[in-house]
């Protein structure tokens, strides 16, 4: 059980334990929640790969989907958090609540618009997803339970959120592993013993996605240390919209870009089969776990970053990103190489049957792995940009993989060199994200050391 502190312990924590020892407390339960968020949507792709290859490819149709409704919820969740953090690093806990009530409730009402409205046009929304008319009728007994789940995606990415950005990634914890460890065990149950199929999947997801948000909305209002969540609240303005969009949008850009890359993906896969698509998403979603640990890490930096920047103390601030870029760029380089000397075990794994599948995968996944490093150095850019409130150059840092770069690849490429370009698309886009991260953030970090040497005494 995590100790639980009062909030003047906390704020004194934020601001005065050595960095080197904060982050990595609070990056540990983050990582725990990413690795198993991470495991049961691979989890779910391993287990109805065995079905057939259409119905993998199915997955990764309704990927972009799930995209989005990530893309939303990050949106309001980190875009209210950062501001949550910096509120309380300024002793403000009524603004804190505020823009807690204000993400959580219009992610509910974003949320069952979806449910409604993905269900009513569900057969047109999976063809414009990119399926093809074999993988068509398994994306749609997929999307059937997503959707119904989509509103308790969505709060639950924000209180995921909202727990982290007060430094209590631990009750975030609880919640997401709850769920996803329930997940993997209803995978094989529904899919296979109870004869379910794909729709086996789907309700596996259905279900736990509701028992976090069960979980993750009782450690929000059951905690004296934690900003509740109130409908007395929630006041939807305008100023509170843009402020919340303001520093959520690199979130948007990059997960609601993924969203669309992913769309991109699958039709410049099509041309090339089933195989083709289902390779690349089990590359996708293999490369989210490889990812997910990173993420982790650095989401344990983000609310030490937000707390110091609102206090002020801006020489943490940077101190936390050198430490972060250090375990940031050694841990993917390990994972990467780790990773490039199993790839076609790894592949192969998935959908052992499909010799084509294993032999596309491999490549697109060795090729990926590669960019590990430089990868590493873009996502520590973009989460400190964004954490102290640099919305515009974190949307353009955000944007640079899936967006600026991805999806132009995955529209040449392809015409130019064949399923060759799909595989290469990824790796070049990571190469060119790298170079625009680089220029943007020497010009960030210029200016934090120089509003550290005006708040030093002279």
């Amino acid at each position: 059980m995590a100790k639980v502190m009062t909030k003047e312990e906390k704020y004194h924590q934020m601001i005065d334990t050595p960095v080197e020892q904060l982050i990595p407390k609070l990056a540990v339960p983050t990582i725990i929640s990413m690795l198993v968020t991470s495991i049961y949507n691979m989890a779910d792709t391993f287990f109805v790969s065995q079905i057939g290859t259409s119905a993998s490819g199915a997955v990764g149709i309704m990927f972009s989907a799930m995209a989005m409704i990530q893309a939303i919820g990050f949106t309001l969740g980190m875009g209210s958090g950062n501001h949550i953090s910096r509120a309380l690093g300024n002793r403000d806990e009524e603004q804190a609540s505020l823009f807690a009530a204000t993400a959580f409730f219009t992610a509910g009402i974003i949320g069952i618009l979806i449910a409604v409205f993905g269900t009513i046009f569900s057969r047109p929304m999976v063809f414009f997803l990119g399926a093809t008319e074999t993988i068509a009728p398994y994306a749609q007994d997929y999307a059937r339970y997503i959707l119904i789940a989509a509103p308790f995606m969505l709060t639950s990415f924000v209180m995921n959120n909202i727990l982290r950005a007060q430094g209590s990634a631990m009750f975030a914890m609880i919640g997401i592993t709850t769920g996803g460890v329930l997940n993997m065990i209803l995978d094989p149950v529904l899919i296979f013993a109870f004869d379910m199929g794909i729709s086996g999947a789907a309700i596996a997801t259905m279900v736990s996605q509701m028992i976090s948000f069960g979980i993750l909305l009782y450690q929000c209002n059951s905690h004296e240390d934690c900003i509740k969540i109130q409908i007395s609240r929630f006041r939807p303005k305008l100023i509170t919209y843009g402020r919340i969009l303001h520093a959520g949008l690199p979130s948007f850009c990059r997960q609601g870009l993924a969203s669309v890359a992913a769309v991109v993906l699958n039709f410049a896969a099509g041309p090339y089969g089933d195989a083709a698509i289902a390779a690349m998403s089990i590359v996708t979603r293999f490369m989210m776990f490889i990812n997910s640990s990173l993420i982790g890490f650095g989401q344990g930096f983000q609310p030490v970053c937000g707390f110091n920047f609102g206090a002020r103390r801006y020489d943490r601030v940077l101190k936390a990103y050198w430490f972060c870029v250090r375990v940031a760029v050694t841990m993917l380089t390990v994972f990467g190489i780790a990773a490039f000397l199993f790839s076609r075990p790894i592949i192969t794994a998935f959908r052992r049957e499909d010799l084509t599948v294993i032999e596309i995968g491999t490549l697109a996944l060795r090729l990926q792995l590669l960019t590990m490093p430089f990868q590493a150095w873009v996502i520590m850019v973009n989460m400190l940009t964004q954490s102290i409130g640099y919305g515009f150059r974190a949307s353009i840092v955000a944007m640079g993989r899936q967006g600026l770069f991805l999806i132009p690849a995955l529209l040449v490429f392809p015409g130019m060199f064949g399923l060759t370009g799909l595989q290469i698309a990824q790796p070049v886009a990571d190469m060119l994200t790298f170079v625009l991260s680089t220029v943007i953030v020497i010009g960030i970090l210029k200016e934090l050391k120089a509003l550290e040497s005006d708040m030093s005494p002279e």
